[in-house]
């Protein structure tokens, strides 16, 4: 009885071996959390990766816009979730900034995460108005040393703050830094003329700088911008060793196979190469990079370690 038993048994499992399980990313859609608000170059390029990567990889990729607390509300929910390569995270230079900016998060944004593409660079950019009298650096600097000059920022510990920091402290300067929760509110009232300038990120102001609403003082990289070239760089400007570039790109919760992280990889190449999507980024001041999961795990590192003295020696806290 007992030999018939287990002869029907292992009959059973050959008849019905254990389902193996789906090839990712066959089981179900992808999400990419966005943890800013909709709107903002951040999240246009999180969604654009996010409709062409649905047809690079099979699979519905969808954004889920998780905003709040200095980012750190989408980074940590995607912090905790399963390392299965179905959840993402829409990554920025933010990461490296906030692991000194707020001590006391309970994951490391820095070490939580395993990197996997950085899509494009955002180089940061000072703006006036069309009609300011300003229009080199020089002159923001001696406007600023004569009185009352406020600089607006997408929000304090945002880079455009930190790059700030490091251009007063170069030029023994100081402004009235006007701290904002998001850049579009900041722009709003330099237009209306509250502010005497903005620092922000190119992507936010390229239309305005191209209808000729703004004027671009200068841009943060060490090469101008491909999307606004008329605009000198720092160094041009008569500023060295103050480049600051941001960055927009995908991250996954750390512990993902480094096969998945590969793939995503190969894909977002995939993506970029297309001339639609060359050019969406082309429109927003916004320049595509590519390059693999470990440079940009180097660069996470090496930006949190640069802008720690920044934040410390600033004494900045968050909004």
């Amino acid at each position: 009885m007992r030999r018939r038993t287990a002869l029907l048994l292992a009959t059973s499992a050959l008849a019905h071996p254990a389902r193996a399980q789906a090839p990712w990313p066959a089981e179900r859609s992808i999400r990419i959390i966005v943890p800013v608000a909709a709107g903002g170059s951040q999240d246009i390029v999180a969604r654009l990766l996010a409709r062409h990567l649905t047809e690079a990889l099979g699979q519905a990729v969808v954004v889920e816009n998780q905003p709040g607390a200095g980012s750190n509300i989408g980074y940590e929910a995607a912090s905790r979730a399963r390392p299965d390569g179905y959840t993402l995270l829409a990554g920025s230079d933010s990461l490296s900034i906030n692991r000194t900016l707020f001590p006391g998060l309970g994951f490391d944004p820095v070490e939580g995460f395993a990197p996997v593409a950085r899509a494009v660079r955002v180089p940061q950019i000072l703006v006036v108005r069309a009609d300011s009298g300003a229009r080199r650096l020089d002159d923001i600097l001696a406007a600023a040393r004569r009185g009352p000059f406020a600089v607006g920022t997408p929000g304090n510990g945002s880079l455009a703050h930190l790059l700030g920091e490091q251009i007063q402290a170069a030029a023994e300067v100081r402004w009235t830094h006007v701290p904002y929760r998001g850049g579009a509110l900041a722009v709003n009232d330099l237009l209306g003329g509250t502010l005497q300038g903005v620092l922000i990120n190119i992507g936010a102001v390229t239309e305005h700088v191209r209808a000729g609403r703004l004027r671009g003082i200068f841009v943060s990289s060490a090469a101008r911008a491909q999307g606004l070239p008329e605009v000198p760089t720092l160094a041009e400007a008569g500023m060295t060793g103050a480049e600051a570039v941001g960055w927009h790109g995908i991250v996954a919760p750390r512990g993902t196979d480094p096969a998945i992280v590969a793939r995503l990889n190969a894909a977002i190449a995939q993506v970029q190469a297309r001339p639609e999507v060359a050019e969406r980024l082309a429109a927003l001041g916004l320049e595509p990079v590519h390059e693999t999961p470990e440079a940009l795990a180097a660069l996470i590192r090496a930006d949190a370690d640069r802008w720690a003295g920044t934040i410390r020696r600033a004494r900045i806290e968050p909004d």
